[in-house]
């Protein structure tokens, strides 16, 4: 869900959610904010209602646009020593991993340590980010790299389209080694001449596991929301890092990984030029079971397109997970020393009659809600940034 699309139409399901959220936060009396250095830019409030009803929340599609299971996204906490103020950003979503809007500040209920806290207060983040833009670019298979070429380019043309004013983004490619193509820029109009001019890739290894392990050094003094947008086939042929290896820098990274897969295309297309060979040993199911499994592991996603023409909804959603956070704060009633954990929970209630609140689609169908949060903290550790 980006914040302009320079010019193009957005999804329609996208529209429909941006709209819904905006009147929302803007069709009612705003919240008090909690003054707070790391969490009170980029917000907009959610206001405060009256009434039991259920949350009503726009139609979404009956299928996840990413393949196999999500990444869990890792919980923002913040603490603040001076006033003693905790500060969770995180997701609230359906079962097919679709973010859930128009949640009012009365249905959110926090408990530290099983004592329910007071006087919270409950914001909708729509952060900028910074993508680090990995294409594969190169392999063994001459034929193959021209088709290689042409979608790599034109899935990397797509996030430029749809990436806000405020995201940034740089580029680089990999074959037998890593190469930038541009750095992070927030001008992404000067971006479309180096993705244009990729060309044919040359005959070489494709070193995929070095490649990313390399991209995760890369975004690792990247402060703010950010995530590794990799386009490939998932095939690796020369790499000195192994597959275990790239799992494990992937888990443990803050960086989550959004893989976009172009194993159906370019399986369609060796397919279609009936290429045998090298062409025909490759296991294209394994290659994208290993995509799903980085994405997955980092906190990512993991999508497999039938093509690299129209990218738009799966970088919107891409984007929506990304970037959008609900924002919790509050004061800590606990006084366990700063270096002792504390349990946090948090529920959604309905505050008339105190069981679980009732989430409904415009056709009146009951939407399950699942709360990715971390279900702890430990204040000395969260203290600061």
């Amino acid at each position: 869900m980006s914040a302009t699309n320079n010019g193009r139409r957005p999804p329609k399901f996208a529209a429909i959610l941006r709209l819904s959220i905006a009147v929302f936060l803007l069709g009612t009396p705003a919240l008090a904010q909690t003054d707070h250095s790391s969490a009170g830019k980029n917000r907009q409030n959610t206001p405060q209602q009256s009434g039991s009803e259920a949350v009503k929340v726009p139609s979404r599609p009956n299928a996840p646009l990413f393949k196999g299971k999500p990444g869990k996204q890792r919980t923002e906490i913040r603490f603040d020593p001076a006033t003693k103020t905790v500060t969770l950003k995180f997701l609230v979503q359906d079962p097919n991993g679709y973010f859930i809007p128009n949640i009012r500040r009365e249905d959110f209920v926090v408990y530290e340590n099983n004592v329910r806290q007071q006087n919270t207060s409950v914001e909708v983040e729509h952060a900028p980010a910074t993508l680090g833009l990995l294409l594969e670019f190169g392999g063994r298979i001459q034929g193959l790299n021209h088709d290689l070429g042409q979608e790599v380019s034109r899935a990397g043309e797509h996030l430029l389209d749809e990436l806000g004013r405020d995201d940034t983004i740089g580029i680089w490619k990999y074959s037998d080694k890593v190469d930038q193509v541009a750095g992070f820029a927030q001008d992404h109009l000067s971006l479309y001449t180096p993705l244009l001019t990729l060309g044919t890739p040359e005959l070489s290894e494709s070193n995929l596991y070095d490649a990313v392990i390399f991209m995760e050094n890369q975004m690792r003094p990247v402060t703010g929301r950010k995530a590794i947008v990799l386009v490939s086939s998932g095939i690796d042929t020369f790499s000195k890092a192994t597959y275990e290896q790239v799992l494990n820098t992937a888990q443990d990274s803050d960086t989550p990984i959004y893989a976009l897969s172009l194993v159906p295309d370019l399986r369609q297309l060796s397919e279609m030029h009936g290429r045998t060979g090298p062409v025909a040993r490759i296991d294209w199911n394994e290659a994208d079971h290993r995509l799903e499994e980085i994405a997955r592991v980092s906190g990512g996603r993991a999508y497999a397109p039938e093509n690299t023409v129209d990218l738009p909804p799966i970088y919107d959603d891409m984007l929506e997970n990304l970037k959008v956070r609900y924002v919790i704060s509050y004061r800590s009633s606990s006084d366990l020393p700063p270096n002792v954990p504390r349990r946090v929970r948090v529920e959604l209630v309905d505050p008339k009659t105190g069981g679980p609140l009732q989430i409904v689609d415009s056709n009146g169908k009951k939407i399950p809600a699942s709360i990715v949060v971390q279900d702890s903290y430990t204040p000395s550790m969260a203290a600061g940034g």
